[in-house]
């Protein structure tokens, strides 16, 4: 199944709380404090998968948490930190806040991150508050909470020329002659339901990625047909063909 819009939400992972502790040892019966930090919370990142084609995934899962940050510990022992979790989208992902729109970026080449979601600090042991005036302090500060937000993600595919036109004007015939793609071919309006893509060879170790989109009809801007919502996926490409 094609899907190219999804939301989902992610949430990082909350700091570790920082502990009340005092040394006590059998030569040592009144130590001073060594009450240990929280750790930090795991973060929320979206990496960009090459193997991935769609946002189908995130129908099944559109739920993404990081773990928290473990407890300080005695003898001003940190808590251990989360490990931050990774969320694999498409090339050519938009990310965007789902509440207003804001675009946060966009995942375009191998290797793309993006920090969606930062995990919460870890508290403080009461071994940071220890001071000449207060050698002995019964506090501890509690782990950060981490962020939570729901995040809308738009696919739009990465391709060098876009082809476009009416329903059964032939440009998944074109795309077949030009490329090793497949896209199903049939004599009536609307065999093509979602974006084909296929790569032409023009020699000299030069590669082309041709889009084939739905067929638009008039009032394809007020959703006759099926609609204008797939021009997103040309709106990268450097030229268009119109049969």
């Amino acid at each position: 199944m094609f899907l190219d819009e999804a939301r989902i939400f992610v949430a990082s992972g909350s700091g570790g709380d920082g502990i009340v502790h005092f040394r006590r040892e059998k030569y040592v019966p009144r130590g001073g404090p060594d009450g240990g930090n929280g750790g930090r919370g795991g973060d929320v990142v979206l990496v960009l998968a090459e193997q991935l084609s769609t946002l189908a995934r995130f129908r099944r899962k559109p739920r993404f948490k990081a773990g928290a940050g473990g407890r300080g510990g005695r003898s001003n022992r940190q808590g251990k930190s989360a490990d931050d979790l990774h969320v694999e989208v498409p090339p050519g992902t938009i990310v965007m806040k789902d509440e207003t729109g804001e675009i946060l970026g966009e995942l375009l080449n191998a290797g793309d991150q993006m920090l969606v979601c930062r995990g919460g600090r870890g508290g403080k042991g009461n071994a940071r508050y220890a001071t000449s005036r207060n050698r002995a302090p019964r506090m501890a500060e509690k782990g950060e909470p981490g962020e939570e937000f729901w995040l809308r993600l738009e696919l739009r595919l990465l391709a060098d020329v876009g082809i476009v036109g009416v329903p059964n004007a032939g440009k998944s015939t074109l795309l077949a002659a030009v490329t090793r793609a497949q896209p199903k071919i049939a004599e009536y309006p609307f065999t093509t339901l979602e974006p084909n893509l296929g790569v032409a060879d023009i020699g000299d170790e030069i590669d082309l990625v041709l889009a084939d989109i739905p067929g638009l009809i008039e009032g394809a801007h007020t959703g006759a047909g099926l609609g204008a919502g797939f021009l997103r996926h040309i709106s990268r490409t450097r030229s268009l063909i119109h049969l």
